[in-house]
């Protein structure tokens, strides 16, 4: 989708500017787009029919440079994946989750430990955020709607800072991970165990 927008945005356009303006956006940090893809990407939105190459020229040593401009299928796919992404939620995929869902085969010291170090993690990152949205910069040279995502970000930010803390108490205290009438069988026998010799106990 943001291929194609940038495309249709800024065409006729190299793939080259299309990186550029999408790192530009930071887009491999917050859109999980990785800057070696994006040339593929291109070729392949190419076959697939959604742009068309316009030209290609080189100048003396350096590489062609192909120019890119989108198709009136291309424009109709951009608008369909524009408008999923504004009317559905999809959370996006974080590794965090899957390694939360084990919370039991850490030790509850180390545990709390690591939530209370993401949420001074978060904290630095919404500094940096809180310091890009009151930016003359972003201001001057960018649309107002980008603003509003630095602000989207933040509020977002704030509360998992809020939700590890709360969490690392949680652990701190002792409370039991697993219900009284759990099977232990069920293959949290070793992790019990394995708690033990850390000197943490659920009872």
């Amino acid at each position: 989708m943001m291929i194609l927008g940038l495309v249709r945005w800024m065409q006729p356009v190299h793939g080259y500017d299309v990186r550029r303006e999408l790192l530009s956006w930071s887009a491999d940090k917050w859109a999980n787009v990785a800057p070696g893809s994006i040339y593929h990407a291109l070729r392949k939105l190419t076959e697939e029919g959604l742009l068309r190459e316009v030209a290609t020229e080189q100048v003396g040593a350096r590489p062609a440079r192909t120019t890119y401009e989108i198709t009136p299928k291309g424009s109709e796919e951009f608008e369909t994946l524009l408008r999923e992404q504004w009317w559905e939620y999809r959370p996006p995929p974080d590794p965090f989750f899957a390694a939360f869902s084990f919370l039991p085969a850490m030790p509850r010291e180390e545990a709390a430990a690591a939530l209370r170090n993401r949420a001074n993690i978060l904290r630095a990152s919404n500094e940096s955020s809180r310091a890009a949205l009151n930016s003359d910069w972003l201001h001057r040279t960018k649309p107002v709607h980008v603003a509003w995502f630095f602000d989207l970000a933040i509020a977002r930010t704030e509360g998992e800072i809020a939700w590890c803390e709360r969490t690392a108490d949680l652990i701190e205290s002792g409370v039991p991970y697993l219900p009284p009438e759990f099977d232990a069988n069920q293959g949290w026998a070793q992790w019990q165990r394995d708690s033990d010799r850390f000197g943490v106990r659920d009872e």
